[in-house]
């Protein structure tokens, strides 16, 4: 499966605004409670951990658990301070890393 991430927040934002800032990803997900059709238990692979990082400081972050969803969705909220780029992570079982970014231009 190909890992695909969307986020959705204002590209542009006043000094001080509130940005919201919404995100979900694709993910092959597996909980390592269920059995696979030989009857062995299945690897886990979920996302373990979410980060968004403002211009490289941590503005945001999440610890995730097997009851995770399947496409995890998180929503949460920055102040646009400056112009700059948010940069979010996702990390996960097995390897798992994808990391996408995007613009912030502060007016």
């Amino acid at each position: 499966m190909t890992t695909r991430a969307l986020i959705h927040m204002n590209r542009t934002a006043g000094r001080g605004d509130i940005v919201d800032i919404r995100t979900t990803i694709a993910h092959a997900m597996e909980t390592g409670y269920r059995r696979g059709s030989d009857g062995a238990m299945q690897a886990r692979n979920i996302i373990r951990r979410f980060e968004c990082r403002y211009d490289g400081v941590l503005v945001f972050a999440a610890d995730l658990h097997p009851a995770i969803a399947a496409n995890p969705f998180i929503a949460f909220s920055t102040v646009a301070t400056a112009s700059g780029v948010l940069s979010f992570s996702w990390r996960g079982d097995q390897g798992f890393a994808h990391t996408e970014s995007v613009t912030l231009t502060v007016t």
